[in-house]
């Protein structure tokens, strides 16, 4: 399956979501999910975006693409093929959904009080990094 995930920077601050679902429930995580059949991948990420948490983005450069395969004993519960974007905030209030059970802004510093993935926090960090790039340029 194909997955798509918004890693939203604005104002010093990185979008999060604690799951309600698996696969991750519990954790916190980057919004997003899976691309519909026929869906590209950018419009996926916008929707999956409005979808999960009210918030309008436009999605501005890929930051990372990677297997998310979970088994239990030999059988393969999950592969997705994740393609994770850094995306500019539009418009929108905050407001989890369905799929979610919170979502809250981050500063970087904060980013350990989450329940994040060690790739899940690299893709943030990597986020942080192109905010701050398209703010000098």
């Amino acid at each position: 399956m194909v997955g798509v995930g918004g890693v939203v920077i604005h104002r010093g601050r990185a979008l999060l979501v604690l799951r309600a679902r698996e696969p991750l429930k519990g954790r916190w995580s980057i919004p997003g999910g899976l691309v519909e059949l026929g869906e590209e991948l950018e419009r996926a990420v916008a929707r999956e975006l409005i979808e999960e948490t009210g918030l309008t983005v436009e999605p501005v450069q890929v930051v990372a693409v990677f297997d998310r395969i979970q088994r239990v004993r030999r059988r393969v519960r999950y592969h997705f093929v994740i393609v994770d974007y850094f995306c500019r905030l539009k418009r929108g209030k905050l407001r989890p959904a369905s799929d979610v059970r919170d979502a809250r802004w981050a500063r970087r510093e904060e980013l350990r009080q989450y329940d994040l993935t060690p790739l899940a926090r690299r893709v943030v960090l990597e986020a942080f990094q192109l905010a701050r790039k398209a703010r000098r340029g």
